[in-house]
C-alpha cells in the first residue's frame, strides 16, 4: 500500500496544517475571540453570541477541542469552555517559528 500525503511531510507540518485548517472557519474564530474576551469559562452563551444553532456551535466546539485549544469542564447539564492556556502558548510558538523562517526574498 502506498503512502498518505501526510508521511511525505514532518510533523511540524503536519501539525501547522491541522491547526490552521481548524483556525480557517470565521466561526471559529469568533468563538475563540468570545472565550478569550470572558474572565471566567463560558457555558451556554455562545449560541446568542454567535447567532449559529446550537448543533452548529457544538461542532465548532468539537473541532476547537480536536486540536485542544479550548478546555470543556462538565458542570451540571452545561459544559463550560475556557482557552487552554499552554495550547494557546505552543500555537503561537509554531507560527512564530513558521513565520520567523520564512524569507520575503522572493519575486
Amino acid at each position: 500500500m502506498g503512502i498518505t500525503k501526510t508521511q511525505i511531510f514532518t510533523a511540524e507540518q503536519n501539525e501547522l496544517a491541522t491547526i490552521l485548517k481548524v483556525l480557517g472557519n470565521p466561526a471559529r474564530i469568533a468563538i475563540l475571540q468570545h472565550i478569550n474576551n470572558q474572565k471566567d469559562c463560558i457555558c451556554n452563551d455562545i449560541v446568542e453570541e454567535i447567532g449559529l444553532a446550537q448543533s452548529t456551535i457544538s461542532q465548532h466546539l468539537k473541532e476547537l477541542k480536536s486540536i485542544s485549544l479550548i478546555e470543556g469542564e462538565i458542570s451540571g447539564k452545561r459544559v463550560c469552555y475556557c482557552i487552554n492556556q499552554n495550547k494557546w502558548q505552543e500555537i503561537l510558538v509554531l507560527l512564530n517559528d513558521f513565520f520567523d523562517k520564512t524569507n520575503l526574498n522572493c519575486c
